[in-house]
């Protein structure tokens, strides 16, 4: 009441009443902000520009206060130990296990960057009525078109040739036969966003698409005009196998040695979708006995992979490093997205990206 009493008074010797009113308000908007702690938990992309603007704007927009922190943490204590009085997670990599979000004292949300969640215990987080967000669609073009470069690079054996021209093996026989690409056909595992933009590339380059779901969907194959079939059919007739299956506990290994056994023995596996789907001793096996004619994946079962990994060593497997995200536009919405999603639970609104929607209206 006393520090009221000196502001009326020095305003009133200085302003008029409309400024005096204005100066007021604006004092008590002030003393009215919300502030949170946004904690990011490790990321890889060398700063935080995107995000720190993305805050600047929102703090502006939602008149609150944000300290955004990070740190690069590899470990459940780690996180623990800088991010348990957050308000928000913002994850990466970093394991969010049931340990990590029972010593959350007050956090309202976890967003992650990326569409799977395989790292962040989800039920756990329901359980304690914390909010986990991902950031879907924010790169199905990059993905589908990642995924088709791996394809044709399989089909038309770059890897091969690359190979073999660099060690002095300037011959075009040495890939033969190759197949034009209206004789192949390219089974899906997964049909969401990503594999229905993949399809329709791959159809105007002339391949047959088929794809297996354990949900029929028969509207949505018939719009996008591509055969649905069971899941031991595409291994025995597609050319090419493309994942796009989320992790789940019925995915996991879903690609093992008795279903490379099924595949054709010219036939390639593509994944960009998690490495966890393939068993990677089952594809060492196939590559080096010929059960499959070779295989490219962006995603792996341990990432960082060792550099001695033993699919590393054969000529017949491409690896990319996680990248078929990537183009600069995905990459700012991928930064954007989750810190939005965030400053709308912590404002009281549905983040867009929200996975345990149950929590919707609990308190």
């Amino acid at each position: 009441m006393t520090l009221w009493i000196i502001l009326v008074s020095y305003y009133a010797t200085s302003l008029n009443g409309k400024d005096l009113r204005e100066k007021l308000n604006n004092f008590k908007t002030k003393q009215k902000m919300d502030r949170f702690k946004i904690f990011v938990t490790d990321y890889n992309w060398g700063d935080l520009e995107v995000e720190e603007n993305a805050v600047r704007r929102l703090e502006k927009e939602k008149n609150i206060k944000i300290e955004l922190i990070s740190a690069q943490c590899r470990s459940e204590d780690e996180v623990i130990e800088k991010g348990c009085d957050a308000d928000a997670l913002l994850n990466q990599y970093a394991p969010i296990t049931e340990k990590v979000i029972s010593s959350l004292k007050k956090c309202k949300i976890i967003a992650r960057y990326g569409t799977g969640v395989d790292n962040i215990d989800v039920k756990a987080a329901t359980r304690h009525k914390i909010m986990v967000a991902n950031v879907p669609s924010y790169c199905d073009d990059e993905v589908a078109e990642h995924a088709l470069s791996l394809i044709l690079c399989c089909v038309r054996k770059i890897f091969l040739y690359n190979a073999r021209a660099k060690s002095g093996i300037w011959d075009w026989r040495v890939g033969r036969p190759i197949k034009s690409l209206n004789e192949l056909t390219l089974g899906l595992v997964g049909f969401g966003k990503t594999a229905r933009r993949l399809a329709k590339k791959a159809k105007c380059l002339g391949f047959k698409v088929v794809a297996f779901t354990p949900r029929k969907h028969e509207k949505l194959y018939r719009k996008e005009g591509v055969e649905r079939v069971e899941f031991d059919t595409l291994l025995k007739i597609s050319d090419v196998i493309s994942i796009h299956a989320p992790l789940t506990e019925s995915t996991r290994h879903m690609f093992g040695k008795r279903e490379f056994g099924l595949m054709k023995p010219t036939s390639f596996i593509v994944n960009t979708s998690r490495g966890k789907i393939i068993d990677e001793k089952a594809l060492y096996d196939a590559l080096i006995n010929k059960k499959i004619q070779g295989a490219a994946c962006d995603v792996l079962e341990t990432e960082f992979p060792d550099k001695n990994h033993p699919l590393f060593k054969l000529e017949n497997f491409i690896a990319t490093p996680h990248v078929a995200f990537y183009s600069e536009k995905s990459l700012v919405r991928l930064r954007e997205k989750p810190v939005i999603d965030i400053v709308r639970a912590l404002t009281g609104d549905v983040p867009e990206g929200l996975l345990n929607r149950e929590l919707i209206g609990q308190k």
